[in-house]
């Protein structure tokens, strides 16, 4: 389907996505409480927002809830293999915008982000921070519309945190990623159970027993390796940072250089944010079979270039497979073309971590319209509290109270003159 506004792939998938996005949002109880929220007091009327995120059921249950609450959005996909088809056929049909297929081209990708840019946002919702580059360098004249955005995830926080730096930063950001409720829980648990459901989902192999390398330590990888060593693999940490290292080591996993792990690994997992992660080095002594796959945001954590430089032969053997035939002999194993693998060969995060996330982004976006005129063109973290406020929902949808300070103590915590 092909209009002005809208480029999917089957508008037939459309009640199958409505199905799972129902089911999705039966998760995403914090979800649910804003949207009753902003359906009575429409905290976006007339909003224009252009969101760049991976097109799955839960974002469709974050684009309904901005809609409820007053906005016109429109949709692209910001990975070109996490689109799921059937959920940006749904969205079509609940009449927002979308524009994404599952394995879209480069060029294609990139006049999805256009179609959303033509929107004239006055928010914009990323996730990788390609939609906010895009904006800054080839679409700079829409940038008077903007009063305020969100980033999702690491990797664009990274970036854009690199922008602000450089003075390059035209309106103010919120990264939503460093909110506690976020990045505690979506990098850790819903990374962690996703990305061994991708693996798992592609190859079908038994994790117990397997030697399996997680190159990165930050709180996606801790969830990763904590899912691994639950299903019986022997897990082996490579860090840069000092810090991290030293925590995996405390949480009892091996933690060698990566050159060294490569020899031993059976499956490696990129999670560190960064490019050439896995090069031509590490390559050169993996054992036969190795297995290769990415969870970072952008398919450049394992250097595939360098990989088809040593390679006489490559088929793919499974869907989300491809199998390398090194010019020695060997064969290594690269999943999902070394895009993030969770959403590559499988789901993407649970609904019920998702709904923490979507709650911050769509809390979020009501604070900077409301906060617009005070807000200068920096990278913020999300106020605590909204984060407060999210924790405290969640909690409350699940049934679990806990205790309050006392006057007494809360005095106590704001005084210096009691001591022994």
């Amino acid at each position: 389907m092909n209009t002005k506004n809208n480029d999917i792939k089957d508008p037939s998938l459309a009640e199958a996505g409505r199905q799972r996005i129902e089911w999705a949002y039966r998760e995403m109880l914090v979800v649910k409480l804003i949207r009753e929220r902003f359906g009575r007091e429409k905290p976006l009327k007339d909003v224009r927002i252009s969101a760049c995120l991976h097109i799955t059921t839960e974002t469709a249950n974050l684009a309904l809830t901005l809609k409820e609450g007053g906005a016109n959005i429109v949709l692209c996909a910001s990975n070109p293999l996490s689109t799921q088809d059937d959920a940006a056929a749904a969205l079509v049909e609940y009449g927002i915008a979308t524009n994404a297929i599952k394995g879209e081209d480069d060029k294609t990708y990139y006049k999805h982000i256009n179609t959303a840019l033509d929107n004239k946002p006055q928010l914009t919702v990323d996730d990788g921070a390609d939609l906010v580059t895009t904006l800054h360098t080839k679409r700079s004249d829409l940038i008077k519309n903007v009063i305020g955005g969100t980033e999702e995830t690491t990797t664009g926080v990274i970036r854009l945190r690199s922008l602000d730096k450089a003075g390059g930063l035209k309106y103010p950001i919120i990264a939503v990623n460093d909110a506690q409720t976020k990045y505690l829980f979506d990098n850790r648990y819903g990374t962690g159970q996703s990305t061994i459901d991708g693996i798992t989902r592609a190859t079908n192999i038994l994790w117990a027993g397997k030697k399996v390398v997680v190159c990165g330590y930050g709180w996606c990888g801790h969830g990763i390796a904590l899912r691994a060593k639950g299903l019986g693999s022997q897990v082996i940490i490579t860090e840069v940072e000092p810090v991290r290292a030293l925590e995996a080591v405390m949480d009892s996993y091996q933690v060698m250089p990566l050159i060294e792990a490569a020899k031993l690994g059976d499956i490696f997992i990129t999670i560190a944010g960064d490019k050439n992660v896995i090069d031509k080095p590490h390559f050169r002594v993996m054992k036969e079979g190795a297995i290769l796959a990415n969870s970072g945001h952008f398919n450049v954590e394992i250097n595939i270039p360098a990989l088809e430089s040593l390679a006489r032969g490559k088929r793919r053997i499974r869907p989300f497979v491809d199998e390398y035939t090194l010019n020695d002999g060997r064969h290594l194993y690269l999943l999902g073309e070394g895009r993030l693998i969770n959403l590559a060969a499988a789901e993407g995060h649970p609904a019920s971590v998702m709904d923490m996330s979507f709650a911050n982004q769509a809390l979020c976006l009501e604070y900077i319209v409301k906060n617009s005129s005070r807000l200068e063109p920096k990278v913020y973290s999300v106020p605590e509290e909204i984060d407060k406020q999210v924790a405290r929902l969640k909690l409350n949808s699940m049934g679990i109270d806990i205790d309050s300070l006392t006057p007494e103590q809360k005095e106590y915590l704001t005084s210096w003159e009691q001591g022994t």
